[in-house]
This record gives structure tokens, C-alpha cells and sequence, in this order.
């Protein structure tokens, strides 16, 4: 089941780069079924009750986003985890869409 954000009411900005997703080897991660390679994007998200900083994981190649860009994420996913007695909430979108493209369309 795919746990899908409603960002209507939430703005999004990046908050740094972004950089390819390590696993423990220091090779980068690659998603499951497209064999794509897996960047990550730290966001700051604010809504009317407060911000949050998130990282969202991304497939393809690299999203072009700067720091301080308004960005909208598609399809962004929650993803619940667990590890042992550590847990919390992974994201993922399907892409990274720029508000200033968003709007020239």
C-alpha cells in the first residue's frame, strides 16, 4: 500500500543539494525494480502549524534543484520503518518539480 503526502496546504524549499544515496559500502543505491540510481534531497517543509525538515529520496538522475528553490514533490510517499528498536518515516517522490516551471506552463 502506497501511503501518499497531500501536500496541498505545504510549501516545499530546498534546503540542500542534491547528493547520491550511499549504501554502507559507499556505492550508490540503486531503486529495486529500474535498476535507477537513488539521489537524495533535503527539504523544508512548512505548512500553517510549523516546518520540518525531510530528506526525500528521488530515482532517475540527479534532480537539478538549488538551494533556496521552491519545489513541488510528486507522488511524495510516506514510508513507515523499523529497525531494531530505531523507527521512523522514509519519503520518497516520483520527481522534484520547480514552482517557477509550474507556473510558466
Amino acid at each position: 500500500m502506497r501511503l501518499l503526502v497531500d501536500i496541498s496546504k505545504k510549501q516545499f524549499t530546498v534546503a540542500k543539494a542534491a547528493e547520491e544515496k550511499l549504501d554502507q559500502d559507499g556505492r550508490q543505491r540503486k531503486d529495486r525494480l529500474t535498476q535507477e540510481p537513488l539521489w537524495t534531497v533535503q527539504l523544508f517543509a512548512l505548512d500553517d502549524k510549523g516546518g520540518d525538515v525531510i530528506m526525500v529520496t528521488v530515482a532517475g538522475s540527479a534532480p537539478k534543484v538549488t538551494v533556496g528553490q521552491s519545489v513541488t514533490p510528486v507522488e511524495l510517499e510516506a514510508i513507515p520503518w523499523a529497525q531494531g528498536t530505531r523507527n521512523g518515516t522514509a519519503f520518497r517522490a516520483t520527481s522534484l518539480t520547480s514552482l517557477a516551471a509550474a507556473k510558466a506552463a
